[in-house]
């Protein structure tokens, strides 16, 4: 799932409004408006204050198996 739909399916299942989900996380409004909306340039720690009022985090994903294993060769 990308992360500004995942950032927004929690926030609207925990019934939260853009500027709550901004004070519980100590991030501004304007940064949760930014995530929602794809923004690619968004800073990382900020991302994780977000989404551990969830209970997760950001972390490396493998994106292209063919990518390793042509490492290997």
């Amino acid at each position: 799932m990308i992360l500004s739909e995942f950032v927004k399916e929690k926030r609207n299942t925990a019934k939260l409004t853009q500027p709550e989900l901004a004070e519980k996380a100590g991030v501004g409004l304007r940064f949760v408006r930014d995530l929602e909306q794809g923004k690619e340039t968004v800073r990382l720690d900020k991302v994780n204050q977000v989404l551990q009022l969830f209970g997760y985090e950001v972390g490396a994903v493998l994106a292209n198996r063919n990518i390793i294993e042509d490492e290997k060769s």
